[in-house]
């Protein structure tokens, strides 16, 4: 059946709709909901007396604005995901920093007393460690899961390892090494050195990932950080490198590629990522939409927080 732009829902009919699911359909409080979408609890209010007022919402959700609006309930179903968090904005330049709070919100209500974190590095997650509020959360531990770099373009792994561990007063374990080696034999000797080793492996005990994925382009992250050189990137694209998860690269199905930079990496591994409990992906832009689909066709998140723009790539795209 073709779409009739006349019946298609707006940005706007879209918000206050999947606001309404939430709210009637999900009983979640007014507090839960603000939190979830990056507003104040006044503003969910708003929504809530707009949407009655306007006929998106009469008490039992209007069926078909429920169909249309609902991108966190679809995209849970559709990539069977324990929860999504969807972040509205009002401009494009917005996205990336009202994701982060919706993240940072996110982060809260997915973290236990007594988790051991493991967190990623780069824009997302140094936005998102920046938004964090102060709330403790006892007994937790954050670790660093991705060697250090020297980039004055870019967060380190290092530096929001230690400010997310700050804001909810866990115990930070940082990990003393580069993040990419000269060569392959020095890295694995790097990797048998007791202290190292005794890092890497407590990268097993994860009961949660934080991070963000990184596209394929020129000018990815890797790159920026000196991590891979345009041989390396060459090289990744021309075996179907659809993303990068914690500085590996990944194919369309978000399995690891058998590279030669791998040889020389100290993070952690794709299949340790994947054996983790809970696994918080983090993305607003649309560079990283076939980044962000590859991890999750290949099951490496379990809660997904993403700008509304992603969200509907995601649904529209095929499975």
């Amino acid at each position: 059946m073709e779409n009739n732009p006349a019946n298609t829902p707006s940005r706007r009919d879209n918000l206050l709709a999947n606001v309404a699911v939430l709210y009637y359909g999900e009983a979640m409080t007014q507090s839960d909901i603000a939190k979830r979408i990056g507003v104040s609890r006044a503003s969910v209010v708003t929504y809530l007396r707009e949407g009655r007022e306007r006929g998106i919402v009469d008490i039992q959700i209007n069926g078909r604005a429920l169909a249309s609006s609902s991108l966190a309930h679809d995209l849970r179903a559709k990539f069977d995901l324990v929860d999504v968090y969807v972040a509205h904005y009002e401009q494009e330049r917005s996205a990336l920093k009202q994701t982060s709070h919706v993240a940072a919100m996110a982060f809260l209500d997915i973290i236990s007393p007594g988790d051991h974190i493991g967190v990623a590095w780069g824009e997302t997650v140094k936005n998102i460690a920046d938004q964090l509020p102060n709330v403790l959360i006892p007994g937790t531990f954050v670790t660093q899961i991705i060697g250090a770099m020297h980039s004055t373009r870019l967060f380190s792994a290092q530096a929001c390892s230690i400010q997310i561990a700050s804001r909810i007063g866990a115990e930070c374990f940082t990990l003393h090494a580069p993040a990419i080696l000269s060569s392959a034999e020095l890295a694995s000797s790097l990797r048998r050195e007791p202290t190292i080793k005794a890092q890497l492996e407590h990268l097993d005990t994860l009961d949660v990932v934080l991070f963000s994925v990184g596209d394929c382009s020129k000018t990815t992250h890797l790159a920026a950080a000196g991590i891979v050189s345009p041989r390396d990137l060459s090289q990744a694209r021309k075996k179907g490198a659809k993303g990068v998860v914690c500085s590996r690269f990944i194919d369309g199905n978000g399995k690891q590629l058998d590279l030669e930079i791998n040889e020389r990496l100290i993070a952690i591994e794709i299949a340790t990522l994947e054996n983790t409990a809970k696994k918080i992906l983090v993305a607003a832009s649309m560079a990283k939409f076939e980044a962000v689909k590859a991890a999750l066709f290949g099951n490496l998140a379990t809660h997904l927080v993403v700008s509304e723009q992603l969200a509907m790539a995601l649904m529209e795209s095929s499975t």
